[in-house]
């Protein structure tokens, strides 16, 4: 009888004494797909009224996870975002001031600059990045296939490397796998502009090429990932933008003609490489982050769609290129199942910049100070802290060089009209715009809130001279920074 009651005490005796602490969640996965020109109206969870083109695969992503209201890119045009994405710093502190970078154009992140990828694979990930790269490298001749091209992206913190050199209206037109042409550029052709590339070259085979890669590299990485080893990969797709080439299935049937059958396209291919995710088991412990690279662009047709009742810019002003919000304001997608609730929704403005420091965060590492110094985590918000540390101000930048700052309902733009393509405007600057009660940016209080306006322009003048935007000792930008409209 003793002997069975000793067994009994142990058991409640155990059952008395507090948990042991739950094991934080392994080094998640990172997916980060950034579409190229699709607007945030493009997006038809995000613009249920004024969105006409079918996205179900972003629909469904958004009702997994969180949905960012008020994102931006780091520029209303790609190549700087895509530095501030990958380096956490605002690329008008680099010598592009203006416009963008060309496919046979040097590189723009400097050697000694570190990038999310290179900080990933300190701490033990396998970085890959598959897609259009945009950021400057040193090509060899185009009838040189065994020469290697230099301080691309896997001089910038990849293992591997898969896409194109820059926009797929921009030669070279040929598929690079690490260092090297998959095929030599010797022959000639056209969409937009002419020039080198590969004899068997084709746009129209480019989405479809780099979505197989990217399923593929997740089956690749699945087991070593299950057993520690975890993967970021870095999805630049290629599509919308022009040229517009959605493939035969595709065509016509969004009923809005090629954009619409094209974002349909690009929809479809990320709902593959989130299939993929599932295939492999690793949905569940996989950071994804869908975005676009700025707004939607002229060049889609936007009359004709508006004309149709798809307005690719949703409710804001302007497109692509333009320091009004249609320029860089952008979807933003997350969906991490492990730690982030579904269905859920943030109005916290953010840029594509805060990646780097989210990184950091989740990773309980602390960056540099000479890295990511326009960098604030995500991680607090996307957790559901409900009063996250308030972010510093966003700055935007224009194609023309134009700047504008953001804190909290209030944006300072420094120009008159757009800064970018749209027309209009008027001749008043700067810009002050209320977007809670505006979010159209149609009236300009400049002249009667001149103290916001004398604030907000301190705080950009502080933001530039001191080389960062967030805590920290001051940062050297790379060269003089025009900042103001005079």
């Amino acid at each position: 009888m003793h002997r069975l009651l000793f067994p009994l005490a142990a058991v409640l005796l155990l059952l008395t004494l507090p948990l042991p602490a739950a094991e934080p969640p392994a080094k998640p996965n990172i997916l980060y797909i950034l579409a190229d020109d699709l607007g945030y109206g493009d997006v038809q969870a995000l613009n249920p009224q004024r969105g006409k083109i079918k996205t179900p695969h972003l629909d469904q992503l958004a009702g997994q996870g969180m949905t960012f209201t008020d994102a931006h890119s780091g520029s209303a045009v790609c190549t700087p975002t895509r530095y501030g994405l990958l380096t956490g710093r605002y690329a008008w502190r680099t010598r592009l001031q203006n416009g963008v970078l060309g496919g046979d154009s040097k590189p723009l992140i400097a050697p000694d600059r570190l990038t999310a990828p290179a900080f990933l694979k300190q701490h033990g990930y396998f970085t890959a990045a598959v897609g259009k790269w945009h950021l400057g490298m040193n090509l060899p001749p185009a009838q040189d296939l065994a020469a290697p091209i230099t301080e691309g992206p896997v001089a910038r913190g990849f293992d591997y490397f898969f896409g194109i050199s820059a926009s797929l209206d921009m030669p070279p037109y040929a598929f690079i796998e690490n260092d090297r042409y998959t095929e030599a550029p010797t022959a000639q052709k056209t969409w937009i502009r002419k020039g080198a590339a590969a004899p068997g070259f084709e746009a129209v085979d480019v989405l479809p090429a780099l979505t197989r890669k990217a399923v593929e590299i997740i089956g690749q990485r699945a087991a070593a990932a299950k057993v520690g080893q975890p993967f970021f990969l870095y999805l630049p797709l290629t599509s919308p933008h022009t040229p517009i080439v959605p493939t035969p299935e595709w065509k016509g049937k969004s009923g809005l003609g090629a954009y619409g059958d094209f974002v349909m396209q690009t929809d479809a291919a990320v709902g593959e490489v989130l299939a993929a995710l599932d295939k492999a088991g690793l949905a569940e412990n996989t950071l994804v982050i869908f975005t676009s690279d700025n707004g939607g662009s002229p060049m889609a047709g936007t009359a004709k769609l508006e004309a149709q009742g798809h307005f690719a810019s949703a409710e804001s002003r302007g497109s692509k290129a333009d320091i009004w919000e249609g320029g860089h304001r952008v979807p933003f997608l997350v969906r991490w199942p492990a730690r982030v609730k579904a269905g859920t929704r943030s109005e916290r403005v953010i840029c594509h910049t805060d990646f780097m420091a989210t990184c950091a965060e989740i990773l309980g590492a602390k960056l540099p100070n000479t890295a990511g110094e326009d960098s604030a985590s995500l991680l607090p918000t996307l957790l559901g802290a409900d009063q996250p540390a308030p972010r510093e101000p966003v700055v935007h930048h224009s194609s023309s060089g134009r700047f504008a700052i953001r804190q909290g309902p209030w944006k300072l733009a420094l120009c008159a009209g757009s800064g970018g393509w749209s027309k209009g405007g008027g001749p008043e600057s700067p810009q002050l715009y209320d977007l809670a009660a505006d979010p159209g940016e149609t009236k300009n209080l400049a002249a009667e809130k001149t103290d916001i306006v004398s604030d907000l322009t301190a705080r950009l003048e502080k933001i530039v001279s001191d080389g960062r935007s967030t805590p920290g000792p001051k940062q050297a930008n790379d060269v003089p920074v025009k900042w103001s409209a005079k």
